[in-house]
């Protein structure tokens, strides 16, 4: 390069830094001001010799997201001297004991927090991403600035991206609307968040994101002019009550004109709420709810609300902390606009979401609604066993969806994710209450557990010391805490059942004079094909393991010959696998949806997914369902593209499987044969009565029972012992 154009260069960045320190939203002392400059002239001495793919010196771009944190999150000195940092460690010579030294602790730990997760490049496949993905969202227990940097790094690149070959600003793209753009949403930085939808439409969709565009600059001057319109109307009244306030027009970002006319099947000129109306006004924050309502008042005096879509964010704020009074009307010309009413407080908070809360509490007084958040987000974390990419499904749902907020019967307001049940209300309540669960009573009545849940829903749930999880519950729940919590239950039942289990084989082997022991117990694993002890007592347990079967166990033992020439073939488990305190699945049969239907289905090359894997099933035009495994490097497009051709599947151990039967009986009428009868039912062990029908003629009855069993040997035994009642002549499976 010329020597006048690094002067030049020189110039440009010294001016950039002087920028940055006068849009500071944060007031910086002294000692903040030292602490930029440092890191400033660090990275200017790191990224010296480095340049970005436009050609222009690589130190404008740490810059750039230093201001994206100073002025547009509005973040502290250590995290604008973070952000000017975070690709020295990385991309320099420079180490993090180097930035411990120079900058302390703290900034240290943001740097190495960003450096962990900037290896999600786009070169990585979706389940990777993902992967890194969740060790990005782990970091937010270190330092919530890691993750808003992170957002801000981003968006300087989307905002810069034109230098780039097409595939990789997909791919960037892609990445940006997966994940960036619902986490700006959920920390509450909704005008980045707008950017990056924007941004991410632009190189994903070109065609349609310049047509969009091309017809809202188009369109501009008619806005303005109905924004006046608008505020012709209501200004005298506004004026008379004597408020302070401005009327500002927002128009609605090209995303989500383009989502409206895709999910309402329109043209851009048919989508009518193209923007929105602002009146923001200037309060104390004792007198901000009556303005708002006195405003709400006046407009709906002159312009007729849709009472369905008023929106109260003020009396209960979102857990980002975002406030405001939404309310849609008719407006002139007989459309509907959406106005949003806010103070200037709320303004500022629903702009810079996270750090203008700081701005108005007081001292150490920490904001609830994020640390709420962030807390049941480290909860999730915690928790996730699942593969990377349904964790970030998952998450992405938390994050997107929208929250809804219902009562406890004693008027306490809960804010919960829209889609939740009542056992997910249950389970934020308190972990045993969830597990003590047996049903619930919304605004009252009786409801069943899956029930959705609406805001404004008055919700009681009744506990009972006999209930407990049972795997259905796994399809009702939808929070992470209320699933982890569940999945925790299920578990440990499983090995209670098979501490009963290890009493009934050591009774039965007894019966046939053998004395359990070790060896015995290592001899049965083997022989049943089994991996661990626990798989053999929980099996005893249910019932699948059965008299005969012990039986024929103990003939193979006593004919030594051939016994000895079977042990020699089988293959031994070695004592520390038999020994292992686990109940193991032995995944043999897949199954579909909800109901869990046996279908048939073809293993996908791609993937070529094994039993036991996390798998879901994609209904193909010619071949039937095609069975792909959840890190499918063609997961996410597949999902992305056809979500209505996704079939949910899974793998099962038929032995613990439960199945439906129906049985049938007749008999003579007596007082207290219906009570007999479900006593001894649910006196059976796990046995679940789904259905019950009795019909009495002429002192003769007959009878309909659907049960839920383990297996024939359960169902067998019951119906002996539904014959023992008296009165009972017939008992049949159907």
């Amino acid at each position: 390069m010329k020597v006048l154009d690094i002067e030049k260069e020189n110039k440009q960045i010294a001016r950039q830094y002087k920028e940055l320190l006068r849009i500071s939203y944060q007031t910086l002392s002294d000692e903040d001001k030292k602490l930029i400059r440092l890191a400033f002239d660090t990275a200017v001495d790191a990224h010296k010799d480095q340049r970005r793919k436009s050609g222009e010196a690589y130190i404008f771009h740490p810059i750039a997201v230093a201001k994206i944190v100073a002025q547009q999150i509005g973040l502290d000195a250590t995290a604008i001297a973070a952000a000017l940092l975070h690709d020295v460690v990385e991309d320099t010579s420079y180490t993090l004991e180097d930035m411990e030294r120079l900058f302390g602790e703290t900034v240290a730990r943001i740097v190495d927090g960003l450096t962990k997760i900037s290896q999600m490049t786009s070169e990585q496949d979706i389940s990777l991403q993902a992967e890194n993905f969740r060790k990005m969202l782990l970091t937010l227990n270190d330092d919530v600035r890691v993750i808003l940097i992170k957002i801000a790094d981003r968006l300087h690149n989307m905002q810069t991206m034109d230098s780039m070959a097409d595939h990789k600003q997909v791919k960037i793209a892609s990445e940006t609307l997966y994940i960036y753009a619902p986490l700006a949403h959920r920390i509450g930085l909704y005008n980045i968040k707008t950017e990056l939808e924007d941004l991410g439409l632009k190189y994903t969709e070109p065609d349609v994101y310049n047509d969009i565009l091309g017809k809202m600059r188009e369109s501009k001057e008619d806005q303005e002019a109905y924004i006046e319109s608008f505020s012709n109307v209501i200004k005298e009244s506004l004026d008379v009550e004597g408020l302070n306030y401005v009327i500002k027009g927002r128009p609605k970002s090209i995303f989500s004109i383009r989502r409206k006319m895709k999910s309402q099947n329109v043209s851009f000129d048919e989508v009518y709420d193209k923007f929105a109306i602002r009146i923001i006004y200037k309060s104390d924050r004792e007198n901000e709810k009556f303005l708002a309502w006195k405003i709400y008042s006046i407009v709906t005096d002159h312009f007729r609300p849709n009472p369905t879509r008023l929106r109260d964010w003020i009396s209960s704020p979102k857990t980002t902390g975002y406030e405001a009074l939404h309310i849609t009307v008719i407006g002139p010309k007989g459309r509907w606009v959406e106005v949003q009413i806010r103070s200037e407080r709320m303004h500022e908070i629903a702009e810079k979401g996270y750090a203008a809360h700081f701005k108005y509490k007081h001292g150490d007084q920490k904001e609830q609604g994020i640390e709420m958040w962030l807390n049941r987000l480290q909860e999730a974390l915690e928790n996730a066993d699942g593969n990377a990419v349904d964790f970030v499904e998952e998450f992405k749902l938390n994050l997107y969806s929208q929250e809804i907020f219902v009562f406890t019967p004693k008027g306490e307001l809960k804010s919960l994710p829209k889609g939740a049940t009542p056992l997910d209300f249950a389970f934020s309540i308190h972990t045993e209450i969830g597990l003590k669960t047996r049903g619930a009573k919304v605004n009252g009545k009786l409801v069943p557990l899956s029930r959705e849940l609406k805001s404004g829903d008055q919700v009681e749930i009744i506990t009972s010391e006999s209930s407990k999880p049972n795997n259905n519950w796994l399809d009702y729940a939808t929070t992470a805490r209320a699933r982890a919590k569940i999945k925790s239950s299920l578990k440990e039942e499983k090995k209670k059942i098979a501490e009963e289990g290890k009493e009934i084989l050591r009774r039965k082997l007894k019966q046939l004079k053998i004395t359990l022991n070790e060896k015995i117990v290592n001899d049965l694993v083997v022989y049943f094909k089994l991996k661990t002890s626990l798989d053999l007592f929980y099996r005893v347990g249910i019932s699948t393991i059965d008299n005969q079967m012990l039986k024929d166990f103990a003939g193979s033992r006593n004919n030594t010959f051939i016994n000895f020439f079977k042990n020699k073939m089988r293959k031994q488990a070695s004592s520390e696998e038999i020994n292992k305190e686990e109940i193991t699945t032995n995944y043999d049969q897949l199954v579909f949806g909800k109901e869990e239907e046996k279908l048939d289905y073809k293993f996908s090359n791609c993937c070529s997914p094994i039993p036991g894997d996390e798998v879901f099933g994609f209904i193909t035009v010619n071949e039937g369902i095609k069975v792909h495994s959840k890190n499918c490097p063609n997961a996410i497009t597949l999902q992305s593209n056809y979500a209505y051709r996704i079939i949910s599947a899974k793998w099962i151990d038929s032995t613990q499987q439960e199945f439906t039967a129906v049985i049938k009986l007749d008999g003579i009428d007596n007082l207290g044969l219906v009570s007999n009868v479900t006593k001894v039912i649910s006196n059976n062990m796990h046995v679940n009565m789904k259905n019950i029908n009795f019909e009495t003629e002429g002192g003769v009855f007959s009878g309909k029972i659907t049960l839920e069993v383990k297996n024939k040997t359960i169902l067998k035994k019951l119906l002996e012992n539904l014959k023992k009642i008296n009165g009972i002549d017939k008992v049949r499976r159907l």
